[in-house]
């Protein structure tokens, strides 16, 4: 069975960087690709960031250029690394394939940015 587990969130000032892990359970990485998530109290969980298996990374425009996804198959290790962040960027972040298959939601990490 698949468990995914996310670290890394926490409080940060605005300008300020964080650095998200992801870690799965399993080979997903060999048959999925991985995305991560973020979701704030009363709206949907939407994917900001993806990496497919061919190593190929993908943008939503409102982190493009400040955020940074990657990958460690060996640690089935996937990153989040997030720079210039912005109080709009606070939200409690998951990791999951580019799928969203139910059972693999983990428990998030809060990320909040405020002074």
């Amino acid at each position: 069975q698949v468990q995914i587990v996310e670290s890394g969130g926490g409080l940060v000032q605005p300008g300020g960087s964080l650095r998200l892990s992801c870690v799965a359970s399993g080979s997903i990485f060999s048959s999925h690709g991985m995305g991560w998530y973020r979701q704030v109290p009363g709206k949907s969980r939407d994917v900001y960031a993806l990496i497919l298996r061919d190593g190929t990374t993908n943008y939503a425009d409102s982190v493009k250029g400040r955020f940074t996804i990657s990958r460690d198959s060996a640690k089935n290790t996937v990153y989040l690394q997030m720079n210039s962040l912005k109080p709009e960027d606070t939200a409690v972040y998951y990791c999951n394939t580019i799928e969203g298959i139910p059972s693999y939601w983990g428990p998030g990490t809060q990320v909040t940015v405020s002074s």
